[in-house]
Order: C-alpha cells, then structure tokens, then sequence
C-alpha cells in the first residue's frame, strides 16, 4: 500500500503545480468606450482648424496688399 500511494502522491504534486499551456494568439483588443468630453474634444479640433484656416487666409490676404502697394 505504501509503494504505491507515495509514487501516486508525488505524480499528483507534480500534476498540481504544472503550469497550464499559454494561448499562441493575443487577446483581442477591448472596444473604445466613448467618455462624456469627447464632444468637447472634437468641437475644440474643429475650432482649431477654423482657426487654421482664418490665418492663412489672413496671410495671403496681406500677401495680396503688399503686392498691390509696391
């Protein structure tokens, strides 16, 4: 009896303590989860690129009248 319970416990001590096998693929990536400023966020994107495009209107704009005064 005792010849075989100690080969039967050392079997399942090592049972227990074997790591079980890694996934070969990643985890899939979560979903973005939209937040309550990203409205903010994107009317301040919008208003910069106004703002972008106002500037460089003001630019050629005073290109223009320098051409004419010379």
């Amino acid at each position: 009896m005792i010849r075989i319970a100690l080969p039967v416990m050392v079997a399942l001590a090592c049972a227990a303590c074997s790591k079980p096998p890694q996934p070969n693929e990643p985890p899939t990536p979560q979903a973005r989860v939209e937040t309550p400023w990203d409205s903010m966020e994107a009317q301040k994107k919008k208003a910069q690129d106004v703002q972008k495009v106002v500037d460089d209107q003001a630019k050629a704009q005073a290109k223009a009248v320098e051409a004419q005064a010379q």
